[in-house]
């Protein structure tokens, strides 16, 4: 746990899922640039300055939420893994009374009806901010403070071009600590234009859908749904191709998980195969599952059983209750490059097979998995490869 020290307080902040070993930081020099801005701003103007109904959009791990939680602040996130660690944070470092107000949300949820102070750290997804901003900006008004924060690497002139268009005239400030700020004045009068292609009667340019290309087997050709934010959201990734291509058969009722699902092209490709099949879909993205549930239902029947779940890997399924395990998994989280990810999905993978059950995972040749999975399951087979990409198969043996 790392101190991080505000004009609401010292903080004692850890991501989520804790672990002693992790040197990285809950939070960085955009967050201390954005909370220092808001306290020169109240001091100059007034606590009244930031008062209102606040809203959070992006916090990586809850560090403004926290440090504002005396606002009554809501937090907008799609990530469970955020929202896990917001509720740490808040639970040590603030009282009950502290956190009456204190809301966290979900991209998938209906934001505030009116916002007096929209704080936004800038996600790596534009489209996740296009999307979130349009939701946003019919709740704002002439006087909402609108202040974003991100690493220089981060804010790009088409990150700024996407508050001007959706929000209103924005500028920067100068960078400090290798950090920017972006303000915004909200033009009540401003219509955004909708991107080419999208529905101008839905307000928003997402979800997205797309037919699947041919020869990639029993999804060839069908339709996919992809909300703002998904990896890859208006084709298919060559890594899930190549998976599809290649994907084990099996018949009967039996488990399947899609670990890490994304739009779920991979394990609705697994129950258009088995109608039988009893597939869960998780994600710690809410967008992910959402679209992962829109692909299912598109294109299998209604008697079709699945499962649709929000959190970190396969912590909330039940030890040795799985056959199968597919799995494509991410090398980063919140930009930060790590095998952490991979590994915690790979144990949990093991814990949830039963005797016999499989895990199959496409990834980068270069990224070495199948070391690990014969450090945990004691076997792996490369059951097919390109110079880019392996399949790799491991079996829980007891």
């Amino acid at each position: 746990m790392n101190t991080f020290t505000t004009s609401w307080g010292d903080l004692g902040l850890t991501r989520y899922p804790e672990d002693p070993r992790d040197q990285l930081r809950a939070w960085d020099a955009a967050d201390e640039y954005l909370l220092r801005h808001l306290e020169e701003l109240a001091e100059r103007a007034g606590p009244g300055a930031i008062g209102g109904t606040m809203a959070v959009l992006g916090d990586r791990w809850g560090a403004l939420t926290t440090a504002l939680a005396v606002h009554g602040p809501a937090q907008i996130t799609d990530s469970y893994l955020t929202q896990q660690a917001t509720r740490a944070n808040l639970a040590r470092n603030r009282s009950a009374a502290q956190l009456a107000g204190v809301r966290l949300l979900t991209t998938q949820e209906t934001p505030p009806d009116r916002v007096d102070v929209l704080l936004v750290r800038v996600p790596k997804s534009l489209a996740l901010l296009e999307d979130q901003l349009q939701r946003l900006a019919p709740r704002l008004h002439a006087d909402t403070l609108v202040v974003g924060a991100g690493m220089v690497t981060e804010i790009h002139t088409s990150t700024l071009k996407l508050f001007e268009r959706i929000i209103g005239p924005t500028r920067t400030s100068l960078a400090v600590k290798k950090a920017r700020l972006i303000f915004t004045t909200p033009d009540p009068a401003l219509v955004a234009a909708p991107n080419p292609g999208s529905d101008p009667a839905a307000g928003t340019t997402w979800p997205r859908r797309y037919e699947l290309p041919p020869d990639i087997g029993v999804m060839s050709g069908r339709p996919v749904t992809n909300h703002a934010g998904i990896f890859c959201a208006d084709r298919l990734d060559i890594g899930t191709r190549f998976f599809l291509q290649h994907l084990p058969e099996r018949r009967g009722p039996v488990r399947v998980v899609d670990l890490g699902c994304g739009n779920g092209v991979v394990g609705t490709a697994a129950a258009v195969a088995n109608p039988e099949a009893h597939v869960v879909f998780t994600d710690e993205s809410f967008q992910a599952v959402a679209s992962a549930e829109a692909t299912f239902r598109a294109n299998t029947g209604p008697g079709a059983r699945a499962e649709f779940l929000v959190g970190d890997g396969l912590a909330g399924i039940e030890r040795a209750s799985v056959d199968l395990v597919l799995n494509n998994p991410p090398f980063h989280t919140h930009r930060a490059l790590t095998d952490s990810t991979s590994w915690r999905m790979f144990t949990g993978a093991r814990a949830a097979l039963r005797p016999g059950g499989e895990l199959w995972v496409v990834g980068n040749r270069h990224l070495g998995y199948h070391t690990r999975l014969r450090r945990l399951f004691g076997n792996c087979e490369t059951v097919t490869g390109n110079p880019k990409f392996v399949v790799l198969r491991a079996v829980k043996r007891r």
